[in-house]
This record gives structure tokens, C-alpha cells and sequence, in this order.
């Protein structure tokens, strides 16, 4: 704003320099979509380690392929994930005290290790409300219970700030309550106590009636129903309810259908879906000549259409140890161990490096359930199938980078990985850091701004080795002005902003020529 002069002397006035930074976006957020036999069921769920995902969805279970490919994103390099518990039948644990009924936040068995203590207070003058101590115990180690929470001081009235409804719908993270009010506009009575002399929970304090449900198995039908649903607001679709995920999981998913509309949910959202190859996949299953009767997955022109530039397709299963059998191998999908290395890759070298090679090592990995020799990889890569091979000194590595569009009659711009990871880092970034130009106005000043801000964050880039090129001029461009943006688009109120770049593409084949020096003859 400008200054009201009004004497004679010096003015000092702050000038807006326009610089508004551009802060690339984090490009390793997976998401995992399965059925765990604990955790919330109505949202994505943010875990940040091993040890949250084990405290919120229970761990590993023999049962359930997602609570394994998590456990290998976290221990390949995964720092942040989002999990979508898929379940179909299952019923809440529950408890009545009196006129005070307990009810589990989320559906499962997981409940049953869980009971309700309630103590009222007896230090109380007679002219304050009644108010009483409830806990929520693990009585599955100990019968006498192992505080988990513990809440005091709540009330049955509904005006009291601290009505055991409200107190525990915001501070609890296992149940929920519900008063039953016998009078309507009279407090309930608070529960009885709960504990006995002896300090052992009783049976009418247990949550029960708890079940999981049927098991949901990728590639069933419950499965796919949960995973798709048809309203539109459950499964998969809670991620359309967080702020940003990068790339998608959905471990030991190999039906075709479903996975041709998961690659078009990841277009859509600017994601990237890492793609499973089928358990009993071989060599033979991916290579010419195909059955007819057996469409091969990873070929199957469902998966290589339009959307395939936002997918990966990975082979084979990787073998393991399984820690609930005393560390005896397993075989897995190798979608968790993918992700992972994606994680790790990218926060050491940067998106733009290709997630394969001698540094992609899978850790916590025995080996592969199909070894592949150098011919049987150079039948399979041409084909868009990233092998996943262990090699000596080196051990169990990624050795493919290409996307489910990346086969080599295809000539697609978007065949390999990093090329098109890169591309929506940048989309994405961009997408996130223009919103300031909704509603300026669209002149020079405001272009000029535009060519300034995404330059600089252009420019970071080149420096930190993300584009080819020696110098700014080969490596990118920014072009906002009256060519991008003519009067007609001024009249209905668009800017035009074309941002190119060069992408590094990896060396996928390495030639050496050697030559022999003839004998130096004299003339």
C-alpha cells in the first residue's frame, strides 16, 4: 500500500517481490487396500512405521496378504502409508452397564481381549452430580486387566462437559458410548462397579459378540465388491478423502477387470499402481506363444491401454521368511517389497532415478520363486514385465523400469518408470503451488510472476540432476505470455502455462565395444 506522505523527510515502503516458493510434493505415499482383522473401517488410516500399523491394525496375520506387504514397504524403506481395511459380516464387540452401553470403534474379534472397568466416586459432596472412573483393560495377558485408557471424572448428564459420550467418541481410540436414558430430562444413573474384591474383571464387564467376518481373499467376489463398492464412498474410494497418496497397493489383486479400473482410479488422482503378477505365474505363462484360453496378465491388452502409463507390472513372488512360522520361507507378492524401494529410492537419489539395479536390493528377501536366466529376462523386458531376479554379490533385486505401456512395439513417451513418476511429481507440485493465481488478474504482471515462480522451482530441479541437458535451456521452459494466452482466453478468464522438460531415462542397455590395437606400422 502506498505511503501518505505529509512531511518533508525519508519514507520507507515494503514492495511484495512476488517470489512464492514451490515446494515439491512428497512422492512416496502408498496406499494398501485389504483385509486386516483390525482397524478402522470408515477412513484411510495414516501409519507411519511398523509399530503404528501393528498398534492400529494388529499386526501380522496369517490370513491377510495386506498386513504382510506392509510389514515389507516399512522394513525396503516405506516411511508413510495409508491403509483401507476391506471387511464383509463383521460385528462390533459390545457391553451393557446398566444404562451405559460399550460399543468397539471398529468391527472384529480383536474386542474379545478387551473389557470396560467402572469405579464411581465416593469422595464426592453430596450438593456435586454422581461421577464415576471407566477404563478400557486388555484382560488377554492378564485376567485383572492391563490399563489402556483411562478416563475419570465423566458423567451420565448430557449437559455436563464431561458426558461419557462426548468424552469418549473424541478421546478414545477402541470404543465408543451410547446412554440409554430411562426419563427423558433425567440423568442416567452411573454403571455399577465393574471390578471384584479380588481385582479380577468379571464376565458382565467383557466386550463380546464380536466378529471378523468372512476373510476377505483378493480376486473373490466379497473381495472386489469391498474393494469397488457401487455407492462409491467406501473401499478404495476413502482415499479420495485424503490429501495425497502417491502410490497403490493392493496385494495378491490379479484380475484383470478390476485391475484395468485401478488404473484408471491412479490416472485420475495422478497416482501409481504397482501391479502383482499371479502366484503361479512362470516364465512360460508370460512369454509367446500365449494361450489362448489363459490370458496372460502383464500382455493382456485390458492392462497395456491408455491408463497403463500409471501402472507397473512386477514378476514373480518373492520368497521370504514369514515371521508367525518361526521364519520358514513364504512366498508374497512382490507389490509391498516394490513400494518400499520405491520409498527408499526416491529419498536417496529422487524420483526421477529408476527404482532398479544393483542399489535396489529387496531387503528381508530369500530369494524368487522363479529364477530367470538372462535370455528368459530379455524375452520378458521387451514385453513390459519388470523381472525381479537375484544376482550374485548383489542379491534379490529389481531389474525392470518399465510401465505396463512400456513394450517396445508400443513406442509410448511414458515407457519407463521414472520418466512418468517424474511427470506427476510435477503435476502434482504445480497443481498444489498455482492456486494462488485463481482470480488475479490475468495480465503481464501475473504471467511475468508465473514464468518467475516456476522457473526457480525448475531450476532447483535441474540442479539437483532431475533433467538432461548442460544447461537450464536444454534441460526445461516455462512459457506463460500473450502467445500461451491470447484475448479470447483473457475474455473467458484463462491462463496458459506450458512447462516442459527433458527427462533423464535410464541406461537400460549398456554396450561396451573393445577393439584391438593393431600393431603401429611406420610409413
Amino acid at each position: 500500500m502506498p505511503v501518505a506522505v505529509s512531511y518533508p523527510g525519508v519514507y520507507i515502503e515494503e514492495i511484495p517481490s512476488g517470489v512464492r516458493t514451490i515446494t515439491g510434493v512428497a512422492t512416496s505415499i502408498a496406499a494398501f487396500v485389504g483385509w486386516a482383522p483390525k482397524g478402522p473401517t470408515d477412513r484411510a488410516e495414516l501409519v507411519l512405521s511398523w509399530s503404528d500399523f501393528e498398534r492400529k491394525f494388529g499386526g501380522l496375520d496369517a490370513r491377510s496378504l495386506l498386513s504382510y506387504a506392509v510389514y515389507h514397504f516399512f522394513a525396503n524403506g516405506g516411511q508413510r502409508a495409508y491403509i483401507v481395511r476391506l471387511v464383509a459380516g463383521a460385528a462390533y464387540g459390545k457391553v451393557t452397564l446398566g444404562e451405559l452401553v460399550i460399543t468397539a470403534k471398529d468391527p472384529g474379534k480383536w474386542a474379545d481381549h478387551y473389557a470396560v472397568v467402572t469405579k464411581k466416586r465416593t469422595d464426592l459432596r453430596p450438593d456435586e452430580p454422581p461421577r464415576f472412573q471407566l477404563k478400557i483393560v486388555n484382560i488377554k495377558l492378564d485376567k485383572k486387566g492391563i490399563p489402556v485408557e483411562v478416563f475419570d471424572n465423566l458423567s451420565m448428564d448430557r449437559n455436563d462437559p464431561r458426558f461419557v459420550e462426548n468424552v469418549l467418541k473424541n478421546e478414545s481410540t477402541r470404543v465408543t458410548a451410547a446412554v440409554a436414558t430411562a426419563t427423558p430430562g433425567t440423568p442416567a444413573s452411573p454403571p455399577a462397579d465393574t471390578v471384584t474384591d479380588e481385582g479380577v474383571v468379571p464376565e458382565i464387564a467383557k466386550l463380546k459378540d464380536a466378529t471378523d467376518g468372512s476373510v476377505l481373499t483378493p480376486n473373490e467376489g466379497a473381495f472386489e465388491t469391498a474393494l469397488r463398492p457401487t455407492d462409491g464412498k467406501s473401499g478404495i474410494y476413502h482415499l479420495d478423502r485424503i490429501d495425497l497418496f502417491n502410490l497403490l497397493c493392493v496385494p495378491g489383486q490379479t484380475n484383470e477387470a478390476v485391475l484395468s479400473d485401478l488404473q484408471a482410479f491412479c490416472r485420475d488422482r495422478r497416482a501409481f499402481l504397482i501391479v502383482d503378477c499371479k502366484e503361479d505365474t512362470d516364465f512360460d505363462k508370460l512369454s509367446p506363444p500365449f494361450d489362448s484360453n489363459e490370458p496372460s496378465i502383464g500382455l493382456n491388452s485390458s492392462l497395456t491401454g491408455d491408463n497403463a502409463i500409471n501402472a507397473a507390472f512386477y514378476f514373480p513372488w518373492v520368497k521370504a521368511p514369514d515371521p508367525l512360522q518361526q521364519n520358514r520361507p513364504r512366498e508374497f507378492p512382490p507389490c509391498g517389497f516394490v513400494a518400499g524401494l520405491y520409498a527408499r529410492t526416491d529419498s536417496t537419489r529422487g524420483v526421477w532415478k529408476a527404482p532398479a539395479g544393483i542399489d535396489a536390493s529387496l531387503t528381508g528377501v530369500l530369494g524368487v520363486k522363479a529364477t530367470l536366466t538372462d535370455n528368459e529376462n530379455g524375452v520378458l523386458n521387451p514385453q513390459a514385465v519388470n523381472c525381479i531376479r537375484t544376482l550374485p554379490i548383489y542379491g534379490t533385486v529389481l531389474w525392470g523400469a518399465r510401465t505396463l505401456q512400456g513394450n517396445d512395439e508400443r513406442g509410448s513417451e511414458w515407457k519407463y518408470i521414472p520418466v512418468r513418476r517424474t511427470a506427476l511429481f510435477l503435476e502434482e507440485s504445480l497443481f498444489r503451488a498455482l492456486k494462488w493465481v485463481v482470480f488475479e488478474p490475468n495480465d503481464e504482471p501475473l504471467w511475468s510472476q508465473i514464468r518467475l515462480n516456476v522457473g526457480a522451482f525448475m531450476h532447483n530441479l535441474f540442479r539437483q540432476g532431475a533433467f538432461q541437458g548442460t544447461t537450464p535451456r536444454d534441460a526445461y521452459f516455462v512459457k506463460c505470455d500473450k502467445e500461451t494466452t491470447i484475448q479470447n482466453d483473457i475474455n473467458l478468464g484463462i491462463v496458459n502455462i506450458i512447462v516442459g522438460f527433458a527427462p533423464l531415462k535410464p541406461a537400460e542397455f549398456v554396450i561396451i565395444k573393445l577393439q584391438q590395437i593393431a600393431g603401429q606400422i611406420e610409413v
